[in-house]
Formats: C-alpha cells, sequence, structure tokens
C-alpha cells in the first residue's frame, strides 16, 4: 500500500523567463511502484526522506539507494529505479525546467554525472518542496512566481546538503578548508583524505563548482583579507599565516586575483570601526555584536 498526493501546471513564457519554473510536485510514500524505464524532458529532484530502494542508469547498472539520498531525473535520460518492495520508501518530488537549469548545472548544484547523491540531511529541502505544496493552492494567483522561487531555494538547500564525503567520512570542503593553510599539493591534500586527485577534483567540483586549486586559493585570499584589513602584520607575515613562503609570490598572486597589491588593499580599508579591531576570524554560528551606550 502506498500513499501519494501530487499536482502539475503549466506555467505561461512569461514566467519561464524568471529562469526557473516548477512544473509540478508530489508526496508520496509506502511501497510505491517501480518507475520506469523512461525518458522526460525536463529536470526532476526526487528527494527520498526515508526507507531504501535503488535505481538504474541507462547502461544497467544499478546503484541502492539509501535514505536521505537525492535522485536527478535529467531531461532526455532513460531513468529507472524503485523502492524496496518490503519497506518501501518516503519521496517528495519536484519537477522543473528553465533557463536557469543550464547555470545550475554549470556552477555543480544540478549534477549531471551523479543521478544518486547521497545527502546529509534531507530536512532543508524537503521544507523547501513543503513551501511548494503550500504555494500549489489551486487559488493562488502567485502559483508560478512563488513555486518558482522556491525551486531556487530547493537546488540550494540541496547543495547544502550533499553528503560529499572523504574515507574518514569527513566532509570534504570542510576538511580542505580546515587545512587550506598547509603547504601542500592537491595531490597531497587527496592523499591526507584518502582519495585519488580524481576524485578529490569530483568531489570538489559536486561541492563547489571549481576545482580544488580555486577553492583553496578563494579561501587562502579571502583569509589574506581579512588579516591585512584587521592587523598591522607585515605582507610577508600575511603570506606565511596563509600558507606562502614566498612573500613576492603571494604579492603577484593577490595582485592578479585581488585586482589590487596587498598594501593597496590595505590601504582602502577604513579603520574607523566601533568596537575595535580583532585579528581572530570570528565564529559565523557566534557573530560579533557592537554595544552603543546611551548619550
Amino acid at each position: 500500500m502506498y500513499h501519494t498526493w501530487m499536482r502539475y501546471f503549466t506555467p505561461s513564457p512569461v514566467h519561464h523567463r524568471l529562469g526557473l519554473v516548477c512544473l509540478g510536485v508530489g508526496l508520496q510514500h509506502g511501497r510505491l511502484p517501480t518507475v520506469g524505464p523512461r525518458v522526460l524532458d525536463h529536470h526532476v529532484a526526487v528527494v527520498v526522506g526515508a526507507g531504501s530502494g535503488w535505481y538504474r542508469d541507462p547502461e544497467g547498472r544499478r546503484t541502492t539507494v539509501t535514505a536521505p539520498a537525492l535522485l536527478w531525473l535529467l531531461p532526455g535520460v532513460p531513468h529507472h529505479y524503485g523502492a524496496d518492495p518490503g519497506t518501501g520508501w518516503d519521496e517528495s518530488f519536484v519537477d522543473f525546467t528553465g533557463p536557469a537549469t543550464t547555470t545550475y548545472t554549470e556552477l555543480g548544484y544540478i549534477q549531471t554525472d551523479r543521478p544518486v547523491v547521497p545527502l546529509s540531511d534531507a530536512a532543508p529541502a524537503r521544507a523547501a518542496v513543503g513551501r511548494i505544496v503550500r504555494a500549489a493552492r489551486r487559488d493562488n494567483p502567485l502559483l508560478e512566481v512563488e513555486t518558482g522561487a522556491a525551486v531556487h531555494e530547493l537546488l540550494v538547500a540541496l547543495r547544502r546538503a550533499r553528503a560529499d564525503t572523504n574515507a574518514e567520512g569527513d566532509l570534504v570542503l570542510q576538511a580542505l578548508a580546515r587545512d587550506a593553510f598547509l603547504p601542500l599539493s592537491v595531490a597531497e591534500h587527496a592523499a591526507r583524505h584518502g582519495m585519488t586527485p580524481a576524485e578529490l577534483r569530483g568531489a570538489v567540483r559536486r561541492g563547489a563548482g571549481c576545482s580544488p586549486k580555486d577553492y583553496l586559493l578563494g579561501i587562502r585570499l579571502g583569509r589574506a583579507k581579512e588579516l591585512l584589513a584587521a592587523t598591522e602584520l607585515p605582507v610577508a607575515a600575511v603570506a606565511r599565516r596563509v600558507g606562502y613562503d614566498d612573500p613576492a609570490y603571494f604579492s603577484r598572486l593577490f595582485t592578479r586575483r585581488v585586482g589590487t597589491a596587498p598594501v593597496r588593499f590595505r590601504e582602502r580599508q577604513g579603520r574607523t570601526v566601533p568596537g575595535g579591531w580583532s585579528d581572530r576570524v570570528p565564529d559565523p554560528d557566534h557573530p560579533p555584536t557592537i554595544t552603543t551606550r546611551s548619550p
């Protein structure tokens, strides 16, 4: 036995120009019937919140699906999947299309090479689907705009929830950020996390939409900007703190990527901030606050 609720609609050409449009949404749970083999002309994100099942790709390879997980159903690509016949699963799905799908694919939010994606948590994605369900009421005059906006939110939630892990079960991006200032090559970073360089490149590309080198460089330069703006450390000391033993090379790299030399960047930063400066990067979960006194 299974239970299902779904609704489909047809946005106008004007709404397609918003970038993303929702074509349908559904909630299902139980011993669901097998889907496919079939081919669609649009994208579908299937979020499996509980249970397990399987997915078979166009070459016939079968992958076990264990919640929480995401199935990407891509336009023009045959797919075939089903819940475990004994236990079933809970799923939420959203059909969508629009010109912005190309950009989201280029950025790695939609993964054409990875139809089954383990998730660390399905709750944020299911919450975004819930907003689509609420907006899909038949008397809603803003249905197309609200559901389209929620698809953007869903893609971000799915990107954040991907369980891209290394051999030790650590989140790859989190581990790389932690080790970003160590003098390691990409190959050495990969070995440190029990991965081949190709596996590391794939994980970072899926998670951040860029190469490991660019991801590490972004973290290093971001930290360098903080140190230049918030401390009086010499440029050579800043370079060493972010992983560069050669200050001249660091200055050239900073200038090329940021567009201005480190010294000039420091000069441009305002220094009159209430409460003074600190050389510690604040915890994003506990940001500093500025307390003002009444005159």
